[in-house]
């Protein structure tokens, strides 16, 4: 019988890398350590090496970029050819602008969509199809990505309609973009935030995708989006309050929900705990 298989995107430090740390205690399977940079990743499981037990008998590494096309591809195919199918799938590579940063927000705005969206996007399109029943699908997102901070309700209701699509949330961030570029997205209701306006679409799309899964409810494949909390990573310049490894603990938890559960599915949870997201 093939193993029970975990990949875990942008898991050479900070969340990722807890994550990974956290997964070789309570999931009994194969776990896929991904990174763009394949030296970092390749230290990243050693050091996981010595110092959990479990990891060498269950952290691979396999490289990971989720701009590029063709590295999604590479990893899906590994999967499919030597594992057949995949039961976690934990989202969680993603960038942020510092704020002294001084790209141009236009684009900070694109590039931070094409990897925290468009990349998890394609990411998902090309590891679904390998999904096996009661799977389990995280995307970390952020509590800086609440609907609320988007004061055109048109926009928010579109981020949210019944009818809406993954292709018309793509719509909405690629009009984010144009917008940001010309210096007007603010006046035309989008937050002043290009990570926030990327978390907003990829909580959104969670629901979309659980939407989907759902229309299919005996394979019970899950898909839920988190905020890990403010972590003390690189990404936070270390000054989060939460340490990686309680990072860690909401998405794993979320990677790790029982067959059948009937909560949280499509949800947006931060501590455990299910948060109100939408308005």
């Amino acid at each position: 019988m093939s193993p029970k298989i975990a990949v875990v995107t942008g898991g050479n430090k900070g969340i990722g890398y807890a994550i990974v740390d956290k997964l070789c205690s309570v999931f009994d399977g194969l776990i896929y350590l991904t990174a763009r940079n394949e030296q970092l990743g390749l230290q990243a499981v050693q050091q996981l090496e010595s110092s959990n037990p479990n990891a060498s008998k269950k952290v691979n590494f396999h490289q990971l970029d989720i701009t590029s096309v063709e590295s999604i591809h590479h990893l899906a195919e590994f999967i499919k050819r030597n594992h057949g199918g995949l039961d976690i799938l934990i989202n969680n590579a993603a960038i942020a602008f510092k704020t002294n940063d001084i790209t141009p927000f236009g684009d900070q705005a694109e590039i931070t969509a094409q990897t925290n969206f468009f990349g998890t996007v394609n990411v998902c399109n090309a590891l679904f199809p390998l999904l096996r029943d009661h799977a389990r699908v995280v995307n970390i997102s952020s509590r800086a990505g609440m609907l609320d901070s988007i004061k055109n309700p048109e926009i928010r209701h579109n981020f949210i309609s019944p009818t809406a699509t993954i292709e018309s949330l793509s719509d909405i961030l690629n009009d984010f973009i144009k917008k940001a570029k010309q210096d007007s997205h603010q006046d035309d209701g989008y937050p002043n935030s290009a990570y926030g306006m990327s978390k907003i679409a990829l909580t959104a799309v969670t629901i979309i995708q659980q939407r989907i899964f759902d229309e299919k409810p005996n394979r019970d494949i899950v898909v839920n989006a988190c905020c890990p909390g403010y972590i003390n990573t690189d990404m936070t310049s270390n000054k989060g309050t939460g340490t990686p490894e309680q990072g860690a603990d909401t998405p794993v938890y979320l990677a790790t929900l029982e067959p059948h559960v009937k909560s949280p599915r499509g949800e947006f949870v931060a501590e455990r705990k299910i948060l109100k997201w939408k308005i």
